[in-house]
């Protein structure tokens, strides 16, 4: 990550002022921007941008058990639509951890707190009021989403991707 961030920065790796505590999100001092990152089995995304942002990376292809899921978390989406699929759930789970990774929050204790809105590329937090715009991107074999408060990206946050 500093390897990264040292490029972007144009500092020496060592020089990157990157706090990263076990069990917490990594931060940059005041001024630096701001990062978020995900990983999953064969890629890690740094996501950097002036103003917060969340970012989360999955597999399209990922083999997990959707209908599962959906029925645990995303019980008013299944009485609404019966026709949820596999990419589907795949995307509104991507889009609430870039929101929970943008709130610094806790899958755990906020997975249902998230209302993905996915016609209006919004996703919000029914407890906190927050509401945040989302952008997500299928990039070769991931989805990428990116949570994010603005109303537009003038320009997309500097996204650093790595094949491992």
């Amino acid at each position: 990550m500093r390897d990264a961030l040292s490029a972007l920065f144009n500092i020496n790796p060592m020089k990157v002022p990157l706090t990263a505590l076990p069990g917490k999100p990594p931060k940059l001092p005041n001024g630096m921007g701001h990062i978020s990152i995900s990983h999953c089995k064969d890629a890690f995304i740094i996501g950097w941008y002036q103003e917060n942002i969340g970012i989360d990376i999955e597999r399209s292809d990922r083999d997990f058990n959707y209908q599962k899921l959906s029925k645990k978390y995303f019980q008013e989406d299944n009485i609404k639509n019966c026709n949820l699929n596999k990419y589907l759930i795949l995307k509104k789970w991507s889009a609430i951890e870039a929101a929970i990774k943008y709130d610094r929050g806790k899958l755990s204790r906020d997975i249902k707190e998230w209302k993905y809105q996915k016609n209006q590329k919004k996703i919000c937090h029914k407890s906190k009021k927050i509401k945040l715009n989302l952008t997500q991107v299928p990039f070769l074999d991931w989805t990428i989403s990116i949570a994010y408060k603005n109303k537009i990206l003038y320009d997309l946050p500097k996204i650093i991707c790595s094949n491992l």
